[in-house]
């Protein structure tokens, strides 16, 4: 089969199209045949070498971690899918490689398209979706009437996340361009700043959540937006303890990453709010529960481009632009 694979960790390093074998089938795999990949940021990021110390991969390997696709065929203990099942999915840490004519993807990590989807515009929601899923609803324990900062409301986790949190009934707040203002304004931000003219901990105050996605001086600016017993959580980093425990990292990673994340857990202690840190996760279940909300017309995929399966280098380095509203997407098939 035909995939895009990391020969080396190197810095913005391109991809190879390579004949590679067919995966293996697992007992409790399913098979499916790639109609489309989303694009992500930490994509590039893998490539680069800047998660190998705590995501591992040994190169050559493919990359991808958004996918949507047909079952061809599935495991002799699969219970939940059959041949033929349109599906879609962020298969698991070691076993990603969307971007490839096929992937073997364990069960558990795998929900059924929505109805009302293209392959297209599926293949842009598992990571985000989840991403959001699993900072709002698992981690902040949002709530209606709570207030909540979404950073980088036109990017993709900003577009579904500040859709999910207009869901669960909280007031959200976000940073965007002037050129962007309407589309976040469209998908229900009720505050939005324009991080060009203002700063925003300079005008927001008295919130419950915080979900960082930038760098490490918006993440200590983010502190003062904060109300006390507040709560900070970020998906860029740094990793705190609770991530190395959870990841069962071997003590000198543990105390690198206690080291990493020492200042911004010490701001977050004399403010008197919490920090943590969210590596997102495989998880089918979340999945299909994102999977209603789509149908039920309640978020909408936000997607910017979409590139050919051999542009897959283009649509990464556009993705490294920052310039993308919503999800980027690679058409397999």
């Amino acid at each position: 089969m035909k995939a895009f694979v990391v020969d080396k960790y190197q810095k913005k390093g391109a991809l190879r199209l390579a004949d590679m074998p067919e995966p293996e089938l697992r007992d409790n795999d399913v098979l499916v045949e790639v109609h489309a990949a989303g694009v992500n940021l930490l994509d590039s990021k893998l490539r680069d070498g800047e998660f190998k110390l705590i995501v591992p991969y040994r190169p050559p390997f493919i990359l991808g971690h958004d996918v949507a696709g047909i079952v061809v065929r599935a495991g002799s203990k699969v219970r939940k899918f059959k041949a033929g099942d349109e599906v879609y999915a962020r298969p698991r840490d070691g076993r990603i490689g969307a971007f490839a004519e096929f992937i073997a993807m364990d069960e558990a990590d795998v929900a059924l398209k929505p109805k009302n989807l293209s392959m297209e515009q599926a293949a842009s929601i598992p990571l985000v979706g989840l991403t959001a899923w699993q900072v709002l609803v698992e981690r902040a324990g949002l709530r209606k009437d709570q207030k909540v900062f979404i950073q980088a409301g036109s990017g993709g986790v900003g577009t579904f996340a500040i859709q999910l949190a207009k869901h669960l009934g909280a007031t959200v707040a976000t940073t965007a361009s002037a050129a962007s203002m309407d589309l976040v304004k469209s998908l229900g931000a009720d505050v939005v700043v324009d991080y060009r003219r203002d700063d925003f901990e300079k005008v927001l105050e008295g919130y419950d959540v915080v979900v960082n996605s930038q760098d490490a001086k918006t993440l200590e600016k983010s502190l003062r937006v904060l109300k006390p017993g507040g709560k900070l959580i970020s998906i860029s980093g740094p990793p705190d303890p609770g991530f190395a425990s959870k990841q069962g990292l071997n003590i000198a990673l543990k105390l690198v990453l206690w080291l990493l994340s020492l200042g911004i857990r010490r701001g977050a202690k004399r403010a008197g709010v919490d920090y943590s840190f969210l590596f997102m996760w495989a998880q089918g279940d979340q999945l299909s529960r994102i999977t209603s909300l789509i149908e039920a017309g309640i978020i909408h995929p936000v997607m910017d481009r979409t590139f050919a399966f051999e542009q897959t280098n283009e649509a990464l380095a556009y993705v490294e632009t920052g310039r993308a509203k919503g999800k980027v997407v690679v058409k397999v098939r």
